[in-house]
């Protein structure tokens, strides 16, 4: 594909599938019908690259760079602080890019169409629209915001005036008309201007066009010039594929294997690309793509009639939520089509509208409509071989049509939908009795499906509650979903079935200006789908005081720009798999166990070995050393105990080779009993059990007016990192020393790990890493395990290996956050105190122990999280189960802790009818405390962050309009929650905050650091150089960072816990210090002179400009045998505040405001600062809303990439986000009184899920259910729904399946 075709590596390799957006490039095409270029993003990773012939390319290396000129796109995301990790970067500025090449002035819907297709997991994406904010025609043209109606108000607190002005300019920048920015973060008065006349031009040689055969080993590409050629070519090879976008064609092939020995490539034909409109309707050419219908349909729709244009907006309301930009410039009408998949959203309302197909073969032409039996196959209703899709017509509606598409899917945009649907009745004229009727469903099974037998039963009814009641009961009827139906979530399916169906009810009478006595038609007014706004109303309020005689070239304290971030946005910042090749290097694949817990009983090799290009394959067998650790094997040996573990590895010449090889191996295995879940504990093993206690457990119980007991589940999370796991290992050829280039946060334990299974020493292992495309707790413990098996296999070849897994490979091996079961029993007073808790929480560990034992251990000691409990017993543990290894997450443990002890508060607040707030409040820490494990604690900001949230975000002004609103609305609710949040920093052992740091000065005045510290996007080494530029006296540009290695600082701590930045910090600060005080003596005697004579001056003196820094770390300790201890460095507080709406009918919610407060004391760089708080918030949105883990009942894991598994997107944001720094607080232990706020705002991701608690209990009381309930998390789209109990929910369950069943997933 494109993707690898030329060595560019700023175009990232994120996915394979068009579903996360790094390898987005531009193409640029000439239309001869309209005599135009066009300008599109694309999937590179989905292009053929035969495909581009005749068009023009453009990757992220054109559009700008360091060497030449760097484009405004480029310079305002760097600046903005739109990239942390950086992987993402390159598409999103690609993105944005062929937008503006189409669209010099967008608007703020055309730039959130053109994000749909890019994947952040880093900033929370509020920076990158700030950013492209900048480029609205708006913001050119008038000195006010488009977005006015939000509060646009800044608050910077900042002492000393030179510094106060100085700093205001750069913090604190307001609107105007250069300025669209919210975040005041950066200043857009330093912003170049766009200037078209410097972009590229389309190369004239390209508009030329004739006919195209390209020949490969195995298959044969031929592109036609016109209508003719296609037909005959169609004629000679009946069963090739005709390839526009391949966007269906080429996942088959990816995924499934599918093989074709010919492609048609028909792109370049005119005929297929019409545009007509005629008396009755209009003819889109069937390679038209779906952006282009779109653009069609938005031009259309104004200049008709409003009675003709009804199907078109139907297509549209689905063309603005269907996949991502990249794909709708890409895929095409008539593919979408004649695919047929049940989920394609566009196919369920063409069939309604009555469109109809122009079929042409060499035979002649013919028309077929486009209704359920040609989307079912049926044979008499389809294409023939030899036919092609040339067009499709689609009628203008009449007056007395109603047309109306739904679809609900896990993320509002670029996700697959769950069920979608085409509803469509005309009446008789001035009546409401049902003339036509037409229903039809995608995604209850594995083609569309249509009511066609309940529609014809209500013909001649009138559009009333009875008709819709006997309507639900028909289709319900005429769908059927097996109890084991592919995808799960029956129950949810069918209830949308007739959930859409009410809402196409409410529609037409609202349609039919006719209102139904005694039913609730409010809050549905708009009732058509999910509705995105992505950050109207972003602005952070920052409060951060600035020393007042600290000088301006002072870089601590300020919001400066990310060390990588304008190589990160023009493609420069190189990662582990963008190192050009090494001479003789080979391609390594894994073979990984398709059983859950089995013997090894063979392993063929024979058939691998005879693949063209195969060198080896590497075994168990081959290890000289230790084979992983006790715990873990690198290579399977003997057993395997998950689907997933690593059995062997073939390297070949090339990646299609080593794959190939893959493919060809076999092996035998004698199958053994798995364990899979947590549910039933008396099945399992453990790992470890921790425990605390304080106070009297059973006196406190005693004193308690009521008991509540209960249990709460809470599902894992994929670290979805847009870097997968990468090694490159390079021999060195003598003293069996090897270079190992591996993304990892730990590359001592990589060191450590390769030197014991080549039974080499340390010292003779380099490890080597620049950068890491995010991590979150993922590439701690794996990334050497993945080391060894590369280092073996360089071992046993002597060439050097590269090892980078495929986006599946990643998310089949790796593991994530621990799946968490809690049981719990409370005791509380009347008035809401609680006076006794008894809780047990268990993790699933998977197969190995990996990090779990810590992670148990931060559950058991966080799990108080903000309160006060005097009687307290926690019994913890880690479970053992036939799953790929569970591993450390962002948060460690407290974001399941911390939710399962709120949910247990909100059930006391439900039980005594006292507000959720009011129960927080009563039992929150205050001023000094001990924690249970006898930590002393001062709560004193906790209590101030949460008086800071609740004045920001108004919250009881706010929550009585959530109630007023929720009395208006009846399928549509509000619900608003804080929640408080202490979290503890670092690890419960001294040794783990130990760091050093090695610095150079060289003789022309430029400074090296060094630390051990690995950048993970999280600003480590800008805040290393802001450190060493204070220390040393010298401006930030004097200070550079190179990598970080085991060759210059060994024994490195892990770069996790939240203390990265701390610990390195200390170090680095302590290394500049020495240097300081070695150069005092020359300073003191040429006050006057510059930084480079007196490094002259040093060099000449036999000064030694070179200094080790050495931090021995935060003193902790936690004894488990007595649970009490010292057991971390300090903590962070904080508080957030959240407000959603939920469509009752659907399970669909929307965030519409945030606001948090974090005690961040002193920021060492409040920008990266700020970004690591939404950041993680938003990841934290994505555990508790809609990132779900499937697995079957063998233990395999069904969500593998993007497409089955949903991170949060542009527009799961909230439309308000606020973030505010506590003032005036400091930490005295650590460096400049910073605090390490990596993880903390992970956790109030929660505000959302108790939000949406929130409005499901709203929902629930309006339907008579007043007793308490659980939710557990995620709280998906199907479980909001299914909680949002109601007619249609009692429909289903009524009408359930009650006998035996195999369930699609655990």
């Amino acid at each position: 594909t494109a993707a690898f075709a030329v060595r560019l590596s700023g175009t990232k390799y994120g996915c394979g599938i068009g579903g996360c957006g790094a390898c987005t490039v531009m193409i640029s095409t000439y239309e001869p019908t309209s005599k135009k270029i066009m300008h599109y993003p694309a999937n590179s990773c989905l292009l053929p690259i035969c495909s581009l012939h005749s068009s023009a390319v453009t990757t992220v290396e054109g559009v700008g760079s360091t060497k030449t000129r760097v484009h405004p796109i480029q310079e305002r995301l760097a600046k903005c602080h739109g990239s942390q990790c950086g992987f993402c970067t390159p598409g999103m500025v690609m993105s944005m890019y062929a937008l503006l090449r189409n669209h010099p002035e967008p608007s703020m819907e055309q730039i959130t169409a053109a994000l749909d297709g890019n994947l952040c997991r880093c900033t929370g994406y509020r920076p990158i629209i700030d950013t492209y904010k900048s480029f609205t025609g708006v913001g050119r043209k008038t000195n006010r915001s488009p977005f006015s109606k939000v509060s646009t108000n800044f608050e910077c607190s900042v002492s000393g005036s030179l510094t106060k002005i100085r700093f205001s300019e750069l913090l604190c920048s307001h609107l105007s008309t250069k300025n669209l920015m919210h975040s005041g973060l950066c200043n857009p008065e330093e912003f170049q201007p766009v200037d078209p006349t410097q972009e590229f031009i389309f190369p004239p040689e390209l508009m030329q066009k004739r006919t195209l055969v390209f020949r490969g080993e195995r298959t044969t590409w031929i592109s036609p010039t016109n209508l003719r050629e296609l037909l005959e070519l169609k004629a000679m090879y009946p069963k090739a594929p005709l390839i526009v976008g391949n966007t269906s064609v080429g996942l088959e092939m990816k995924r499934d294997g599918v093989h074709h020995p010919v492609f048609i490539h028909p792109t370049r034909i005119p005929d297929l690309h019409v545009v007509s409109n005629t008396n009755n309707g209009l003819v889109i050419g069937a390679a038209c793509s779906l952006a282009q219908l779109r653009d069609i349909l938005m031009k259309v729709v104004p200049e008709l009639p409003e009675e003709k244009t009804k199907i078109f907006r139907a297509l549209l309301q689905q063309l603005k939520t269907l996949a991502g930009e990249q794909i709708r410039s890409l895929a095409s009408l008539g593919g979408h089509i004649v695919s047929r998949g049940s989920t394609w959203d566009l196919n369920p309302v063409l069939a309604v509208g009555n469109s109809v197909l122009s079929l042409a073969s060499k035979d002649g032409t013919r028309q077929i409509p486009l209704n359920d039996q040609f989307l079912a196959g049926y044979e008499n209703a389809d294409l023939k071989p030899k036919e092609i899709i040339v067009s499709v017509f689609i009628p203008y509606s009449k007056k007395d049509d109603f047309v109306s598409a739904f679809r609900q899917a896990e993320r509002r945009r670029n996700a697959v939908s769950v069920v979608n649907s085409g509803m469509r009745v005309l009446f008789k004229p001035n009546t409401d009795i049902i003339m036509d009727m037409n229903i039809l469903y995608g995604g209850t099974g594995p083609i569309t499906v249509s009511a066609r037998k309940s529609c014809q039963r209500l013909i001649g009814r009138q559009w009333n509650e009875q008709m819709l009641d006997e309507a639900c009961k028909l289709v319900l009827g005429e769908i059927s979903l097996s109890p084991s139906a592919p995808g799960g979530k029956v129950e949810y399916r069918r209830t949308l079935l007739v959930s859409f169906l009410f809402k196409f009810y409410l529609e037409v009478l609202y349609g039919l200006n006719k209102m139904v006595s005694g039913f609730p038609l409010n809050g549905l007014r708009s009732p058509t789908g999910p509705h995105c706004i992505a950050a109207t109303g972003y602005h952070i309020l920052i409060k951060q005081d600035v020393d007042p005689v600290q000088p301006p070239q002072d870089p601590v304290g300020r919001p400066i720009m990310h060390q990588s971030g304008v190589k990160h946005a023009t493609g420069e910042a190189v990662y582990c798999n963008d190192i050009r090749a090494v001479d003789e290097e080979l391609f390594l694949a894994v073979v990984t166990s398709s059983r859950a817990h089995a013997k090894i009983v063979t392993i063929d090799v024979s058939e691998a070995l005879k693949v063209p290009g195969v060198v080896d394959v590497v075994t168990a067998e081959d290890v000289p050393g230790k084979n992983g650790t006790d715990d873990e094997q690198a290579y399977a040996k003997d057993e395997v105990i998950c689907v997933g573990q690593i059995v062997c590895a073939v390297v070949a010449e090339s990646a299609v080779q080593a794959k190939q090889g893959v493919e060809k191996m076999k092996i035998e295995y004698e199958d053994l009993e798995p364990i899979l879940t947590i549910e039933v504990i008396s099945q399992l093993s453990f790992f470890c059990l921790k425990k605390i206690e304080q106070g009297n457990i059973e006196e406190g119980f005693k004193s308690a007016d009521e008991i509540i007991e209960g249990e709460i589940h809470i599902g894992g999370q994929e670290h979805f990192y847009l870097e997968t796991n990468s090694v490159l290992v390079v021999p060195r050829g003598e003293d069996n020393e090897m270079d190992v280039h591996v993304s990892t946060q730990d590359a001592a334990r990589v060191q450590e790990f390769v030197a014991l299974a080549l039974d080499v020493q340390s010292s003779k292992i380099m490890c080597h890493t620049k950068r890491v495309g995010g991590a979150f707790g993922g590439k701690i413990t794996k990334p050497a395990i993945f080391a060894v098996v590369a280092a073996v296999a360089a071992n046993k070849t002597g060439r050097p290996i590269r090892f980078t897994l495929e986006r599946d490979e990643d998310m089949l091996i790796t593991g994530g956050r621990h799946p968490f079961f809690g049981k719990y029993k409370v005791g509380f007073t009347n008035d809401g105190r609680i006076t006794a808790a008894d809780i047990e929480p268990y993790i699933n560990a998977g197969c190995t122990l990996d990090d779990s034992e810590m992670v148990i251990e931060y559950v058991v000691l966080k799990t108080d999280n903000a309160y006060k409990i005097p009687n307290l017993r926690i019994r913890g543990r880690a479970c053992k189960t036939n799953l790929p290894s569970n591993t450390a997450f962002r948060g460690f443990g407290f974001p399941q802790s911390g939710l399962f002890t709120e949910s247990w508060i909100t059930t006391v607040a439900t039980q005594t009818g006292l507000p959720q707030e009011k129960i927080r409040e009563i039992n929150m820490y205050k001023e000094v405390n001990l924690t249970p494990f006898k930590e002393e604690l001062d709560a004193t900001n906790l209590v101030k962050c949460w008086k800071e949230c609740m004045e920001k975000s108004e919250y009881y002004s706010r929550k009585t309009a959530v109630e007023e609103f929720n009395k208006q609305n009846y399928w549509k609710k509000k619900g608003i929650a804080i929640i408080p949040m202490k979290f503890s920093v670092g690890f419960n052992a001294t040794q783990y905050h130990q760091a050093a740091a090695l610095v150079h000065i060289y003789t022309d005045g430029s400074v090296l650091v060094t630390h051990g510290g690995i950048e993970l996007g999280q600003g480590i080494h800008t805040k290393m150089l802001q450190i060493a530029s204070r220390e040393l006296k010298v401006p930030l540009s004097y200070v550079h960072f190179c990598e970080t290695s085991t060759i210059t600082v060994p024994n490195a701590i892990v770069t996790a816990g939240s203390i990265g930045s701390d610990v390195n910090g200390k170090a680095v600060q302590n290394a500049c210090q020495i240097l300081r005080k070695r150069l005092e003596p020359i300073i003191n005697k040429n006050p006057e002179g510059k930084w480079e004579d007196w490094i002259t001056e040093a060099y000449d003196q036999s000064v030694s400009l070179s200094a080790t820094g050495y931090f021995r770390g935060y003193m902790v300790n936690m004894n488990w045998d007595t649970g009490e201890g010292q057991a971390f460095p300090y903590f962070v507080f904080g508080a957030a505040c959240s407000e959603v709406e939920i469509d009752c009918l659907t399970g669909d919610h929307k965030n519409i405001r945030t606001d948090i407060v974090m005690d961040a004391c002193f920021s060492i760089n409040p920008a990266v600062d700020i970004g690591q708080i939404e950041g993680a918030f938003v990841q934290g949105v994505g555990l508790y809303t809609m990132e779900e883990i499937k697995f079957s009942p063998e233990g395999e894991q069904y969500t593998l990439g993007p497409d089955t598994y949903k991170i949060p997107a542009v527009c799961d944001i909230p439309e308000q986000f606020r973030v505010y720094l506590l003032p005036n607080s400091r930490n005295p232990i650590a460096i400049y009184s910073a605090k390490g706020i990596g993880e903390a705002g992970l956790f109030l991701g929660c505000s959302v899920f108790f939000a949406i608690w929130d409005a499901v209990a709203a929902v629930r009381k309006e339907r008579g259910l007043t007793g308490t309930f659980t939710l557990n998390s995620p709280l998906t789209i199907e479980r909001i729904r299914m909680a949002c109990a109601d007619n249609f929910t009692e429909m289903v369950r009524l009408d359930d399946h009650n006998g035996l069943f195999w369930p699609w997933n655990l």
